[in-house]
């Protein structure tokens, strides 16, 4: 088993009588990439800025590489911050803006001018050292903050949505990058942020996180093809899962989902425990989980409904349909197109698919 790098016990953070962080307890593996993911307000920037002791918790204790660093100052816990802003000097050049944290802590020259190196050639930014900010573009700026935290030499890495600020090719480039550092480097890094593809395309594991408390702990694949609850199940994925509120009938040694006069069978799926009859459920089908005149799985195409609208998105499509008296999403290949008005049948990967307890909401 791999060793822990970074330990949070029974945390808990409360602003006057508003709790943010509830008792919250999580373990990260050496070298692992952790990303925490949820909505604002969620408390995933808290969680981290309590680790890199910007705040200081309620209750509860943090350890990192086993050592007890509840009280300890920033600087003297072992980490590097990115933040969202680049922060960067702007008198300074690039050079400068990595090194003067070194030389402010008295670090040695010939050891500045090494990890300056080392850190330019990791990022790629040599060209740029004797620039200044305001002569970066946005994507370099970042780069040099993330350089800023590297030379440090520290265990742990603390990123606090360092993405948000560029835009959308820029934000998949630097994505690239900063997976590319990881597998480099294999430090201990702590990723937040409230893009799923990020979260999905960075992590070995994912927390997902709602008022202060984590919903599900797991790795891309688990988190998105086997969602805890239904939060989680809305939350990940783009167009979001469909959801068809119904009951649970068991007929002729079958299982179904009566949803709206519809009937869905879930003889397949992989449920944990034995269905009961009558019990309200929530039946989650992913976009890509339903197939469009051609059978699933064996399921027979039985299901009738009517295209709404299509979206073209060049490798895929997506289908918006109206089933059981709601509208839904389904995607196809890029190269089947289905004009508006064309109807068209529909089977499902119940195998894949989610079911929830329409109470507690958790998964069946």
């Amino acid at each position: 088993m791999q060793n822990v790098s970074v330990s949070v016990k029974d945390l808990s953070l409360s602003f006057g009588a508003v709790t943010v962080l509830d008792t919250l307890n999580l373990d990260i593996k050496d070298g692992e990439f952790l990303v925490l993911l949820g909505s604002s307000g969620c408390g995933k920037s808290t969680l981290l800025n309590c680790i890199a002791g910007l705040l200081d918790v309620s209750d509860g204790q943090i350890f990192i590489k086993n050592k007890n660093v509840t009280w300890e100052e920033p600087k003297d816990r072992g980490i590097g911050m990115v933040f969202q802003s680049y922060a960067l000097y702007p008198q300074m050049s690039v050079e400068k803006n990595l090194s003067f944290g070194l030389q402010v802590a008295k670090v040695p020259k010939e050891e500045i001018d090494k990890r300056v190196s080392r850190a330019a050639e990791i990022l790629q930014i040599q060209p740029l050292l004797k620039r200044k900010p305001s002569e970066l573009s946005g994507g370099q700026r970042q780069r040099v903050a993330i350089g800023r935290a590297l030379v440090r030499d520290v265990d742990v890495f603390l990123f606090d949505e360092p993405l948000s600020n560029l835009d959308a090719k820029l934000r998949s480039e630097l994505r690239v990058e900063i997976k590319r550092l990881h597998q480099s480097l294999k430090n201990t890094m702590i990723y937040v942020t409230h893009d799923q593809i990020e979260a999905l395309t960075l992590a070995d594991r994912i927390a997902v996180m709602k008022s202060g408390v984590i919903q599900q702990l797991a790795d891309p694949m688990t988190i998105y093809n086997a969602p805890e609850n239904l939060f989680v199940a809305g939350f990940i994925g783009s167009p979001s899962m469909n959801f068809f509120r119904g009951e649970l009938q068991l007929r002729d040694q079958r299982a179904y989902v009566h949803a709206n006069g519809v009937d869905f069978d879930v003889s397949a799926y992989p449920s944990r425990a034995p269905f009961v009859h009558g019990q309200k459920v929530v039946l989650g089908l992913r976009p890509e989980h339903v197939r469009v005149d051609e059978a699933a799985s064996g399921a027979p195409a039985s299901h009738r409904a009517v295209v709404d609208i299509e979206e073209p998105m060049g490798a895929d499509n997506l289908l918006w349909l109206k089933l059981a008296g709601q509208s839904m999403s389904v995607r196809i290949a890029g190269q089947r197109r289905y004009a508006p008005g064309t109807a068209v049948t529909l089977s499902f990967d119940m195998g894949v698919a989610s079911i929830f307890d329409a109470t507690s909401e958790n998964r069946l």
